[in-house]
């Protein structure tokens, strides 16, 4: 059976997640990351997605991208898969993949999840105890969301610039906002979205995709069985639980 395209809107973020291979490194020195991120402010400005966050681990990359178009983040994630992998092998001397199959996105809702996914992807590598704080790891967007260094990858989304009248206000309140750590549960959905590839954000917003998609775009709704009558149940009786949209 093929597979359903990807959930893709224009003007929608996306949380993006990839993987090395059997969880292997896919960045092996300081240059490597370095080259990672030339080649990603050279494939979003061409074709056309905004970057607001990111994180470079040893082993997977965590991106917020926001396309202009439908199909931008998948050709983003295409070019620059092709043009690293290529940079590696020949780096390294390597042959084959270096990534773990596909990536994995969500679209994510800007009043509820937007900026909970920022500061999800600059705190990645403190929860795995690579750093102390997110300030210590030089792969990461923290620097100029919160600090305000220079970051020509960067273009801050609206939610982020709605969080003050100017860059140092915004800075500070971005500081505030990433100190107060995210609740478990909270981890919990947006780990669990991504893995699935669920919309992230309130059912008023999933609701607005699956009407423009006419497909699901989140877990199936679970309730009480429908009654069925004679001529429509199964072959012993049999309910099922609710469907999906």
């Amino acid at each position: 059976m093929p597979r359903q395209p990807r959930i893709d809107l224009p003007a929608v973020a996306q949380h993006v997640v990839q993987r090395g291979n059997d969880r292997r490194p896919c960045f092996f020195q300081p240059t490597d990351q370095r080259r990672y991120l030339e080649e990603l402010r050279d494939i979003t400005r061409r074709v056309g997605c905004s970057v607001h966050a990111y994180v470079l681990m040893t082993n997977h990359v965590h991106l917020l991208l926001t396309p202009f178009e439908s199909g931008q983040v998948g050709a983003v994630m295409q070019a620059l898969g092709r043009r690293y992998v290529r940079y590696v092998n020949d780096r390294y001397h390597r042959t084959g993949t270096l990534w773990e199959g596909r990536y994995k996105a969500c679209l994510v809702d800007t009043e509820t999840y937007l900026l909970r996914c920022y500061r999800y992807i600059e705190l990645n590598p403190v929860r795995v105890a690579m750093t102390r704080g997110p300030e210590d790891c030089p792969w990461s967007s923290y620097a100029a969301n919160a600090l305000g260094a220079d970051n020509r990858l960067l273009q801050p989304h609206a939610a982020y610039l709605a969080l003050g009248d100017n860059p140092a206000a915004r800075q500070h309140a971005y500081r505030a906002l990433v100190a107060q750590a995210l609740a478990p549960d909270e981890l919990e959905l947006i780990r669990l979205r991504l893995q699935r590839q669920h919309a992230l954000g309130s059912d008023r917003f999933r609701a607005a995709i699956e009407a423009q998609l006419s497909r699901r775009a989140g877990p199936a709704k679970i309730g009480r069985p429908r009654k069925h009558n004679a001529t429509t149940a199964g072959p012993q009786g049999e309910h099922t639980r609710g469907s999906a949209l």
